[in-house]
């Protein structure tokens, strides 16, 4: 296993650097060999192929560890029913996967490269098969807007009901939405914002940057009105509450970060009794705190939890001034915590760099991480 990872890894280093490349040589192949897939990807491929190599990547990347190399492809698996993905696509896309690393990796490619990628990529596939096969949920489950409500000229929360099948799901996981009225076979990933509910509601926070180019992100934000139909595909992420640890929390969010988190929070007020749980949410400017009144609202209901706002951009804040990987590490230590963080890349590496500092174990900290799309 030591020697197959090894190869793994260090056959990617020949093509990291070159993924568009690389993801250009697979399309290609993979759309000659079998022109009838072109319909299940979206008509602007910018991004797609990134994610499908990403999550390959991810995979490999992970051989070392075989418990959560399981878990994550058969989760994978389910994840891409919503494709429309068929077993006899896998073996195509084992085809021109193989051909776009030999081409994009040149004369650095060997034999022991090729077959360490043959292999992984049967188990990947073979994983990811057996996870959609034992999946009894639909693909995805069509969702009805109920109701949409602007924060500012970029972020929105809505929530959505799913309808024709329950949807089960645990708080602080994640789901994929298409906006198919606006971008047709486009998915993009969001936190669910709520714990579960007999009702089938699930929130979502989506912020887009004024002005950007738009995709699922931008209709959800600017297009989107009650009433209108999305899909969502199966819930996945493992940034869920420990139900078996005593230790109190910590939770880090920073912009539409929040959503896990408050999902998180309302699962604790249903369970927690002996757990003091500490919400730092931070943003740039005050107006972008849209969550912090109902995030107050549940601290004066509860007396185990605290909230504790920051603001980067204003000075004159009332209340913490600062980056929020900046303002947690003036409370701690938060070594006896389970710490969980949530916000956009940068603001997770630095929050994740500061709990490290201060001796928190790996193990007990979960995170999750926002893009703009």
């Amino acid at each position: 296993m030591e020697n197959f990872a090894r190869l793994l890894k260090e056959s990617w280093t020949l093509v990291e650097e070159d993924r568009e490349r690389l993801s250009g040589h697979f399309y290609a192949r993979l759309f000659l060999l079998d022109p009838a897939l072109r319909a299940l990807f979206p008509v602007q491929m910018t991004g797609q192929g990134d994610r499908i190599l990403e999550a390959i990547v991810t995979a490999t990347q992970t051989v070392d560890d075989p418990e959560s190399f399981d878990e994550y492809l058969r989760a994978l698996g389910r994840d891409h029913r919503k494709f429309h993905v068929e077993a006899s696509h896998y073996e195509t896309m084992g085809v021109a996967l193989l051909d776009a690393l030999r081409s994009t990796a040149g004369d650095g490619w060997n034999l022991e490269y090729d077959q360490a990628w043959r292999e992984a990529y049967a188990s990947i596939s073979a994983r990811m098969l057996a996870g959609a096969a034992a999946d009894d949920n639909p693909p995805f489950w069509h969702a009805e807007v109920l109701t949409h409500e602007r924060h500012g000229p970029d972020t929105a929360v809505l929530t959505v009901r799913a309808l024709q099948h329950p949807m089960t799901w645990q708080a602080g996981q994640y789901v994929s939405v298409e906006a198919p009225r606006h971008h047709p076979r486009v998915w993009r990933t969001y936190s669910v914002a709520n714990a579960p509910n007999e009702e089938n509601v699930l929130e979502f926070h989506v912020r887009t940057p004024a002005g950007a180019a738009g995709w699922v992100s931008g209709a959800l934000v600017r297009r989107t009105r009650p009433g209108d139909l999305l899909r969502v595909a199966a819930p996945m992420g493992s940034m869920t509450l420990d139900r078996a640890s005593t230790r109190d929390i910590l939770c880090v969010a920073g912009g539409v970060g929040l959503a896990p988190i408050k999902a998180l929070v309302e699962e604790l007020t249903r369970v927690n009794r002996t757990r003091w749980v500490h919400v730092f949410y931070g943003a740039r400017r005050p107006e972008e705190l849209y969550g912090l009144p109902g995030l107050e609202k549940l601290v004066a209901a509860h007396p185990w939890l605290s909230v504790t706002p920051a603001c980067s951009e204003d000075p004159g804040f009332d209340g913490e001034i600062g980056d929020i990987s900046e303002v947690v590490t003036r409370y701690g230590p938060w070594t006896t915590h389970d710490c969980y963080v949530s916000g956009s890349a940068a603001m997770v590496r630095a929050t994740l760099r500061a709990l490290a500092a201060d001796d928190v174990p790996p193990d007990n900290i979960r995170y999750d991480t926002f893009g703009n799309l």
